[in-house]
């Protein structure tokens, strides 16, 4: 398979060496210094471009992709405010496939919050609260796996109705907690407090690794299908 790569930061760059890996092609990168190759004969001829950016570039980086027929995985987060157009842009004929996070360890651990939600809808006494620590070169806070996992809550404890920044006295709100500390690649916990006991589950990254693989295997399935896709539609749970 032909990719073309969309940012070149650690994490293109583990994509890279993962897409090697397996077989796969890198037809064209495309940085911050060569925005131009969008429209090159290189990239248009990828099958699928995979994207890791900032979210201020996200949106251009897409629309330039549709534009030249390409299809694309995007890990960037921050841009949702947009997604109507882009959904619209893939009912039109465009592919995308977005994920807050392509760990499939992650992916699991959505599974597992919406459903120890579900049973936490029936102990009140228990408050839930979720913090989040990543890199100090993440932009975007809360993370979007974060807000991922609390919407699977909000989804799922009938006494939230939405999720904060920071602190919260009002009892339907869930407090997201935002660190920014080192390298760290992305820890998540969820808790739940009451006044006898504590339920904690937490995902902690070792790596980008399990990020990029994530990537490459949902570009391998972005090539055999198309519209707005996602990880469950890949992973089926």
């Amino acid at each position: 398979m032909k990719i073309a790569l969309i940012g070149y930061g650690k994490m293109g760059k583990e994509i890279e060496k993962i897409a090697l890996q397996r077989g796969h092609e890198i037809v064209s990168v495309i940085d911050i210094d060569n925005r131009d190759d969008f429209d090159g004969e290189a990239f248009r001829s990828a099958d699928v471009a995979i994207e890791f950016t900032v979210p201020q570039a996200a949106l251009d980086n897409y629309r330039r992709t549709f534009a030249a027929g390409v299809k694309l995985v995007s890990g960037t987060t921050g841009w949702l405010e947009h997604i109507d157009e882009i959904k619209k842009a893939c009912e039109n004929g465009s592919t995308l496939f977005w994920a807050s996070n392509f760990s499939l360890g992650v992916n699991i651990f959505f599974a597992l919050n919406k459903y120890l939600a579900k049973i936490m809808n029936e102990f009140p006494s228990y408050n839930v609260m979720m913090e989040e620590v990543h890199h100090i070169h993440k932009l975007d806070a809360p993370s979007g796996t974060a807000i991922t996992l609390a919407e699977g809550i909000l989804e799922n404890i009938d006494r939230k109705t939405k999720w904060v920044k920071e602190d919260t006295q009002n009892a339907d709100e869930l407090a997201i907690y935002s660190i920014r500390d080192g390298e760290v690649p992305g820890i998540h916990s969820i808790m739940y407090e009451s006044e006898v006991d504590s339920i904690l589950i937490t995902h902690d990254a070792k790596s980008r690794k399990g990020f990029a693989l994530g990537a490459v295997l949902a570009a391998e399935f972005t090539a055999q299908h198309s519209g707005f896709l996602g990880m469950e539609d890949m992973l089926k749970f």
